[in-house]
């Protein structure tokens, strides 16, 4: 998907609204990471304007990090993706540089969803949200549906977004977009 850097693309950006760039590291930017999109090289300068648009204040950057202890399903997913068990400080984690300083706020997660507690605490139960970041079809989506389930109103941003293949990506896309008008997917 090609679209411009400029933030007026994705419509205004009201005062009372956040904007959260999910996960974005290294881990999943790197394209010699097994995890890496291979869209972020468009992305990243899309995420970068998008965070000056809504201001350090109204921006939260948030960080998946391996939590083999969450027991579960989890066992199984790290016995596929072992490389991930590191901890939370190794530079895979790392957010990239051209986002480290956009954001006045960070969450991080052991799980694939960012809408937790944390992140509640910073925008609100109810907030008004921007998302953009990576992967759409799994953090990204992980947190628009709990989000909006809980009351949340949600525009994902799908040019500033990085699915795992565009495919996947677009597929993610289609699937929020079923959850209107909780979820706004802005093309």
């Amino acid at each position: 998907m090609t679209a411009p850097a400029n933030p007026a693309a994705y419509g205004p950006v009201d005062d009372d609204e956040w904007l959260v760039i999910i996960d974005p590291q290294a881990i999943f930017a790197s394209p010699s990471s097994a995890w890496g999109s291979p869209l972020w090289a468009d992305v990243e300068p899309r995420l970068v304007a998008l965070a000056e648009a809504f201001g350090r204040e109204r921006t939260v950057v948030t960080r998946f990090v391996a939590d083999p202890g969450l027991g579960g399903s989890w066992g199984s997913y790290y016995d596929e993706w072992g490389f991930a068990l590191v901890p939370d400080d190794d530079p895979l984690y790392a957010v990239v540089p051209a986002l480290r300083s956009a954001a006045g706020h960070g969450v991080t997660a052991g799980t694939f969803g960012k809408w937790n507690a944390d992140l509640r605490r910073i925008v609100g139960a109810q907030p008004r949200m921007a998302l953009a970041g990576v992967s759409t079809d799994c953090c990204v989506i992980a947190t628009a549906l709990p989000a909006a389930d809980a009351g949340a109103s949600v525009r994902v941003m799908a040019a500033a977004c990085a699915g795992s293949t565009a495919e996947n990506g677009e597929r993610a896309l289609a699937a929020m977009e079923l959850f209107g008008p909780q979820i706004t997917v802005v093309r």
